[in-house]
Formats: structure tokens, sequence, C-alpha cells
């Protein structure tokens, strides 16, 4: 079997840019929703068994009380952070699982998922659907591989290396040393992507990079001024692999068997009604 695990967060901010206003008999903006749930279902309908969504149900999450410039709700169009709570809604009386997340992010219970849906020896695949760079580091092989359904572009290990020039296991590491600009951390002054992947593809790690750049032996442009930037920034280095890091100690599912598509809850009928979009099969 395949497990897919979608990016809700992502796939709500797709949908609110690219679909068209639409109110509900409330008055509340609700297309977002329509097209999230839409395209999920229709995943169903294709054929996918296991389906399980995280969503980030509040924006700030622990990384916040470690770094002061993280990414927040703020700037976000009210319109799109009031559908949020209202996706879980209906993704649930869908019958679709949610994991709407709190202290933690999105991210990480999709990062938690896929270790343990991977370790079930009836799965074949863990597709993570996201075009998100960070779950890079949760590909495995061909095992757990990265979906971007937009562009239908599937990434294994193989694809992360060609993409980053590191493997997934030093994602966190080149992020580090990158920035992020989504998440809202910088990374450190000179530290290119080139750069980084040629350093971290011989060291892998942070830690394993040499004090003294001409111990490197790569090819690297301005190698000592980067070797003189990480070793002046180091705490900061390391913070920042902090936050690229993703927690998969979170027991968001005991059993496989939970995702499994089982058909819409009762719920489904008023609340498609007052959306126009979720119908009880």
């Amino acid at each position: 079997m395949d497990i897919h695990l979608i990016d809700g967060t992502y796939e709500l901010f797709r949908h609110f840019y690219a679909m068209p206003p639409a109110r509900d008999v409330d008055g509340r903006e609700v297309a977002a929703v329509r097209g999230v749930v839409t395209s999920v279902l229709g995943m169903i309908t294709g054929g996918a068994t296991h389906v399980a969504v995280a969503t980030d149900h509040v924006i700030e999450s622990f990384r916040n009380r470690l770094w002061s410039g993280y990414k927040t709700g703020e700037g976000i169009e009210p319109d799109l952070v009031a559908q949020f709570p209202l996706l879980e809604e209906a993704l649930s009386a869908a019958g679709i699982v949610v994991w709407p997340m709190i202290e933690f992010e999105a991210d990480d219970a999709l990062a938690a998922a896929a270790e343990i849906a991977a370790r079930d020896p009836r799965v074949d695949r863990v597709i993570i659907c996201t075009p998100d760079k960070d779950l890079a580091q949760c590909v495995r092989g061909t095992r757990i591989v990265q979906l971007n359904r937009r562009t239908r572009t599937l990434r294994d290990e193989a694809g992360v290396v060609a993409k980053f020039g590191v493997p997934p296991a030093s994602m966190p590491d080149y992020l580090a040393l990158v920035g992020d600009a989504a998440d809202g951390y910088p990374g450190l002054p000179g530290w290119g992507a080139k750069s980084t992947a040629a350093v971290l593809a011989k060291y892998g790690h942070l830690e394993s990079i040499p004090a003294d750049w001409r111990e490197w032996h790569v090819n690297a442009a301005s190698a000592g001024a980067l070797a003189n930037t990480l070793s002046r920034e180091r705490d900061r280095a390391f913070l920042f692999r902090t936050l690229a890091t993703l927690r998969t100690d979170i027991d968001v599912f005991e059993s496989v068997d939970e995702l499994q598509w089982k058909g819409p809850t009762p719920a489904v009928a008023p609340l498609g009604a007052r959306i126009d979009v979720l119908r009880a099969e």
C-alpha cells in the first residue's frame, strides 16, 4: 500500500491564491477549503487508500521561542487564516484523518508520520505531498518520497541529491547555512547554495567541517572567508539547524490502519450543504 501524507497548510495557501473568492451562507470565505477538500477527495477517487492531512492550526510553534525572527501569522490574509479551522472540520467530516498542529508544525507531523509509516512492512511507499524543501530531509531511497502535486514531480533520494547537491540527511545542515527566507532565518553570510553543497557533500554535517579551510579539499570559492564566518557564527549555525530539523518524536498515530479512508462521517451532509463541496456517497 501507499501512504499519502498531505501538507494541508501549503494546499490551503495554494488554493487561496489560485481560486476566485467564494462565500458561504454565513458570509465566510470558503473557496480555498472547497479547493483543498475537492483535491484530496479527488486523490481518493483516483485510488489513494491511506491519507492524512497535517495543518498549522496555529502558525507559531516552539521554534518562535528559539528564534525571534521565525515565521509568524503576521501579514497573512485574515480570510486565509480563518479557513484553517473550517478546513480541518471539513476534512474530518469527509472521513479524512487530520492533524491540526499547535506546539509543533505541520511539517513536523508529516515527518513523524512518514517515519512511523515506513516501519510497517505492509507499506510500499510513503508519499509526502508538498514541494517544501524542509521535507526533503525525510526522503529515504525510493521508500519515502516527496510529491509536488501541482507539477506532478516525484522526488526520491537521488532526486534530492540532484536538486540540492546533498543527501536528505544533510538537508538541515544545508538550510542552516544557506537560510530559509520562508521560515524566517537567514543562514550565514557568504554561504551560498553551491559552496554549501560542495562542503556538505564531503563532510555531511556542520560538526564534521574542519575549522581550518586548508583541510577542506573541496572546490568552494572563498573557502577561507566561509571558514571564518562559520567559526565566528558557529552557535547561530547550530541554532538554525535546530530550526530546520523536523521533529519525528510526535505520536501522530499508532497504526497505518488508522489512515485508511472508510467514507464520510454523518457530519458531511450539513457541513457540505453549508459550503457546497462535500457530498455523502
